[in-house]
């Protein structure tokens, strides 16, 4: 289990290979290498922000905390949603009239073919960037440098890294889906007395879900394996450590944690696909364990 106080961390400048200003805060990180990789972000993204019509080989879930985000034919992202983005899909582009705030899941799905780490990414694009530039979310290569003159930024530090072609899989869902958890009602738990949850939604035969959970003072539950919680209100404990707003709590394969809570608490949950015996399609095939 992995614990992480949100809002001790300080913001950073990010997603350079992207145009616009965009800060995060880097909540919580799975293992580089692994096809069960993954990264939490609490994102900041100013109106210049912007990214072109793309897609991952990698899935996403994000929350809508502040402001809203338009991407294009896709729909918008205002606060409270939750938005799951599918692997292999395109959406966007993504624009914005004012400042938004956004928690931001990514991780390795269902085609097994893993997710890279910041550090990777960012080598990556500075390796790239003696080739040609990145702009406007593109990487634009040099004229007199071998391959393909204009490639999304992050397929071309994807195949720099792993070098070779990136095969986008083909998507089980066609484009990403917005969910506003205002449409759906709360829950009882299999917890018992004091806990409630709304399950948004549940996607691949890997099963991915999200949704919200609320916990009742003097209650408490026990948080599953594989899943990434924020503490979005409340207080109480979890592990022996403190439970308020921006606590992110990350329970790993085969581990349990109990949470408590000392006033009423809600909390996004999010349950990363179980990606057991899944080969990794990032390298030369050979299998990686999900965790």
């Amino acid at each position: 289990m992995k614990i992480v106080q949100g809002d001790t961390l300080e913001w950073k400048r990010g997603l350079p290979h992207r145009g616009g200003t965009f800060h995060y805060r880097n909540l919580m990180e799975g293992e580089a290498g692994t096809i069960g990789n993954f990264q939490l972000s609490m994102g900041r993204s100013d109106k210049d922000f912007l990214s072109p019509r793309h897609r991952h080989n990698f899935e996403q879930f994000r929350f809508q905390l502040e402001g809203a985000l338009k991407f294009g034919r896709d729909g918008d992202m205002k606060p409270g949603m939750i938005g799951y983005f599918p692997e292999g899909a395109y959406y966007g582009p993504q624009t914005q009239e004012a400042e938004a705030m956004t928690f931001v899941l990514q991780f390795g799905g269902a085609s097994g073919q893993g997710y890279l780490s910041r550090d990777e990414v960012t080598k990556g694009m500075k390796d790239l960037e003696s080739f040609g530039r990145f702009e406007d979310g593109v990487f634009r290569r040099h004229a007199d440098a071998e391959g393909k003159r204009n490639l999304d930024g992050y397929q071309a530090i994807w195949e720099h890294v792993h070098g070779r072609r990136l095969d986008y899989p083909k998507p089980r869902y066609p484009a990403p889906i917005m969910m506003d958890e205002a449409n759906f009602a709360w829950a009882p738990s299999k917890e018992g007395a004091g806990v409630q949850e709304k399950l948004l939604g549940c996607f691949t035969e890997r099963r991915a879900e999200a949704g919200y959970l609320r916990v009742e003072n003097g209650a408490g539950v026990t948080l599953p394996a594989r899943s990434v919680h924020v503490c979005i209100s409340g207080s109480g404990a979890v592990g022996g450590e403190s439970l308020r707003a921006l606590t992110v709590i990350y329970v790993g394969f085969g581990e349990t944690a109990r949470l408590e809570a000392a006033e009423d608490c809600v909390l996004i949950r999010m349950l990363l696909p179980d990606l057991t015996g899944l080969e990794s399609m990032a390298g030369d095939g050979a299998a990686i364990a999900a965790e």
